[in-house]
């Protein structure tokens, strides 16, 4: 299916604009913390030791590099995916109601992780990477995908997918999940309980740098499979059927898009828990720009996603200062409205 590029020329406005206020978060971004640093000294921090001006403390230094970088970095990847994710998601559905959220995948992926923690969290202390690079991740992406399979067959019968069937099955995955994250805080120690504390809020504060491998890793790799199968999502905007007349394999497709979808959905909730409302948002926001194209809306949702969580994160740490408010809080006071907005405006359709 080829896609009118009519709007090619604001796209590149886009990306330009797109890409000043993402480089201005960043800066903003290392700057801000309940440390007083100034706009300089955070910038120096950053530059090689040959290439900074005046010796700066050890302690701006760690703080700039060890806690303050990687978790702008970790903000960038997580909205990135959780966007890409989001857009995938809304295109496998056809409808702009669809995300990971919503239909209860975040809430599969955050139970498996949940079960890791509490299964192996008191090896964590002997071996740290068994949860961030094995157990965590893996039990994420196995919940996050038996969520979306479930859900997606509940919500598909012999007339297509149903969004009112996918949202209320994503309503009861989401229940379940709940009484399961519940069993697990009742079983768990306090470390543990401490750990899911944070991960049911969303939060990027545990941000580190093998995490961030985990994340470009998945950011990377989603977007290369994603955007090879653009033009097949286009052609899924015209239904299944057309699809299928044009040579497409649509159940293929669509169960590499779940699994694709899960894995992505269950590497974010590994590394910072559930946050909300990204994938549901951001890729609505770029089709308002650019159009349902998703050679252009892939990638514009994933500089969208990036600069959102970015901007929700520093909000997070400083609307209540010296405290760190989870970011998941925040992303959902953005979202919820927004969702209510969406559901207005498709009062009718579903």
């Amino acid at each position: 299916m080829s896609v009118s590029h009519l709007n090619r020329v604001p796209m590149r406005l886009l990306f330009i604009g797109g890409g000043i206020a993402l480089y201005f978060a960043i800066i903003s971004s290392v700057a801000l913390g309940p440390m007083d640093i100034s706009l300089i000294n955070s910038i120096q921090a950053l530059l090689p030791t040959t290439l900074r001006s005046a010796d700066l403390p050890a302690h701006i230094i760690l703080v700039i590099q060890q806690i303050r970088l990687p978790r702008t970095l970790l903000a960038i990847a997580v909205g990135a995916i959780l966007a890409l994710c989001g857009a995938v998601m809304q295109g496998l559905f056809r409808n702009p109601l669809a995300d990971p959220g919503i239909i209860g995948v975040s809430a599969g992926a955050s139970l498996g992780a949940a079960i890791a923690i509490v299964l192996f969290g008191s090896l964590a202390q002997s071996y740290p990477q068994l949860l961030l690079f094995g157990t965590v991740p893996l039990f994420s992406f196995i919940g996050g995908a038996l969520t979306t399979v479930v859900v997606y067959r509940l919500g598909t019968g012999a007339n297509g997918t149903s969004v009112t069937m996918m949202l209320l099955a994503g309503v009861a995955i989401g229940a379940l999940a709940g009484s399961g994250l519940g069993l697990m805080n009742y079983y768990a120690d306090d470390q543990a309980l401490r750990d899911l504390s944070l991960w049911t809020m969303g939060s990027l504060a545990g941000a580190n740098w093998s995490g961030l491998v985990l994340a470009f890793g998945a950011l990377i790799s989603l977007f290369i499979v994603f955007y090879r199968k653009a033009e097949s999502l286009n052609a899924l905007l015209l239904g299944e059927a057309e699809a299928k007349h044009m040579g497409i394999e649509v159940q293929k497709l669509k169960r590499q898009l779940i699994l694709l979808t899960a894995a992505g959905v269950g590497v974010t909730v590994a590394l910072s828990g559930m946050i909300g409302f990204v994938g549901l948002i951001v890729p609505h926001l770029g089709r308002m720009m650019i159009g349902p194209n998703h050679k252009s809306l892939l990638p514009v949702s994933m500089l969208i996603g990036a600069l959102l969580l970015l901007i929700a994160d520093m909000i997070a740490r400083t609307a209540v200062a010296p405290l760190d408010m989870p970011v998941g809080i925040i992303t959902a006071l953005i979202g919820a409205p927004f969702f209510i907005w969406l559901l207005i405006k498709q009062k009718g359709r579903i």
